[in-house]
């Protein structure tokens, strides 16, 4: 993905927040104080949906990013963004705006911490 691009989403993102990109999986991952809102994969920005953004993802004809793995197509929860939100910065801060609700509202992953053991070690 060429500069030019990276330089053209954080002007996108611009009357939102300021972001910061950083390569992965063959694309780039958009981030906000460290969370991931977006991703961008062949030059195709995919913000993240959840169950409370996607009726309005799915009213403007938008759709999700699919890998495959397995021989099986995979949704993500990233979705296309409406064509005219990319007409500028104004007209894309909504859009931007339910992505970071919903990355906000995505669960953390559990600890994987062992628990302590009850035990006392060497009183018996």
């Amino acid at each position: 993905m060429g500069r030019e691009y990276l330089d053209y989403l954080h002007d996108l993102f611009s009357a939102f927040a300021p972001v910061t990109t950083r390569a992965m999986f063959g694309g780039h991952g958009v981030y906000r104080d460290g969370v991931i809102l977006a991703i961008v994969i062949d030059e195709t920005l995919y913000l993240k949906v959840d169950d409370a953004t996607r009726a309005a993802f799915e009213a403007e004809g938008s759709a999700p990013f699919v890998y495959e793995a397995k021989g099986k197509a995979v949704p993500m929860s990233y979705w296309t963004v409406p064509d005219e939100a990319l007409d500028s910065p104004q007209d894309f801060r909504p859009w931007a705006q339910r992505a970071w609700e919903a990355a906000l509202r995505k669960p953390k992953p559990k600890s994987k911490k062992r628990k302590a053991s009850n035990r006392k070690m060497g009183s018996e």
